[in-house]
């Protein structure tokens, strides 16, 4: 289960639900012990929700073939992989419980849901919300407006993809060719390059390597929509045809500047700095 963008924490009723919110499938992904002790109520949802998984592998569910592992936050500070599912397999997982706030939590998972609703219809609603956890994090407006641009042009790519008929785990194939061919180095090199772990790479991308990014995004889109690509193969292709175009911009660049583009900064030192 592909891993991006934010965690976050939501309350029932004062009770903590740890969510994770995944970028590529536009989908929260809620922490399953969590739910269960605020359905269930005792000391032990471990050992309540082991028996129900147990029960409902027996049962042949495909309900238990929907459940991921994502890394949550615990009490001690630190991250533990654990069971995790996605809203809509959540009500399903609810139906399987018996308890009397099994009702009100569904009306309450529903109005969680009805923020990325609002989104759907209105994308200025989740642009202006982007902008204020951006803001809030300690970006700056410059930095926040090349950002914002970014994920629109990601999205236009995704898109295309998805209508080429490219399945969502071959996104980071895709996104790693186009990676390679601008910056030559892999997504994971280039993380590794900037210290990162698990921290989204464009949040850490100054102006002019996230200029150079949406260029080879851009590129690739629309070669694509050019070409229309068949198969993974042919895509791979076109993700590196439109990732090259920028490439050769970055080593103009750093030819004319007589600096490097990308650097080691990252999301920290971009603040500090004022992102420039």
């Amino acid at each position: 289960m592909p891993k991006t963008k934010e965690n976050s924490i939501i309350f029932f009723k004062e009770k903590k639900i740890r969510r994770h919110w995944d970028a590529e499938k536009e989908l929260w992904f809620f922490s399953v012990i969590d739910v269960i002790e605020i359905l269930v109520g005792n000391n032990r949802p471990r050992k309540y929700w082991n028996d129900l998984k147990k029960k409902l592998q027996n049962e042949g569910s495909q309900l238990s073939e929907k459940i991921g592992q994502l890394k949550f936050l615990s009490n001690d500070g630190k991250k533990y992989f654990s069971d995790a599912i996605d809203t809509e397999n959540l009500f399903r997982l609810i139906q399987s419980i018996p308890s009397p706030k099994a009702e009100p939590f569904k009306l309450w998972l529903a109005s969680v849901g009805y923020e990325r609703i609002e989104e759907t219809e209105d994308p200025e609603l989740g642009i202006n919300r982007a902008l204020k956890t951006y803001l809030k994090k300690g970006y700056s407006e410059s930095w926040i407006n090349q950002r914002l641009k970014s994920i629109e042009i990601r999205k236009d790519l995704t898109n295309e993809w998805k209508n080429q008929g490219v399945q969502n785990n071959d996104y980071a194939i895709l996104t790693d060719e186009i990676t390679k061919a601008w910056s030559d180095m892999s997504t994971k090199q280039y993380k590794k390059l900037k210290n990162l772990k698990k921290e989204n790479l464009r949040d850490n991308m100054s102006n002019l390597e996230l200029v150079l990014n949406m260029l080879a995004e851009t590129t690739t889109t629309e070669i694509s929509k050019s070409k229309k690509p068949k198969n993974l193969k042919q895509n791979k292709k076109v993700a590196k045809q439109g990732g090259s175009v920028a490439g050769r911009a970055r080593k103009d660049i750093e030819s004319k500047t007589g600096r490097k583009v990308i650097t080691k900064n990252n999301a920290k030192g971009l603040k500090i700095s004022g992102a420039k």
